[in-house]
């Protein structure tokens, strides 16, 4: 059975995500992340958490929007899925990028808080 209430914490926990990205706030995404933590973007880059938070939060790339559409999530146990398209705009090297692809994110329940353990970025 589908816990919904998981499931509404589970959008609550993305949104903080999408917030700490769009301000670059390091202590935020140092707390969503778990320890064991592999980024992946759809570049086909690979970072740790502490790769990530750093890259993040370094002011090279500034957020100017960021939106997660088609977004959905499943909650399993001790584990949550969730899948979206990332749209954004950013800016780095005096340039604005617009984004749009896939991601999907691995949750996983550490000491009361859900925290992120895996996330992959495709290409739609």
């Amino acid at each position: 059975m589908v816990d919904t209430v998981d499931e509404n914490a589970i959008v609550e926990v993305l949104e903080r995500y999408r917030k700490a990205l769009l301000m670059a706030d390091k202590a935020q995404l140092d707390a969503l992340c778990a320890d064991e933590m592999t980024y992946g973007h759809s570049s086909g880059l690979i970072q740790t958490k502490s790769e990530f938070v750093a890259d993040a939060t370094s002011g090279n790339t500034v957020w100017i929007s960021i939106g997660f559409e088609e977004q959905r999530s499943r909650v399993v146990g001790g584990a949550a899925v969730s899948r979206y398209v990332f749209v954004g705009e950013s800016q780095s090297g005096g340039k604005v990028n617009a984004l749009r692809f896939g991601a999907v994110m691995v949750w996983q329940m550490q000491g009361g808080y859900w925290k992120l353990l895996a996330r992959q970025g495709y290409k739609l």
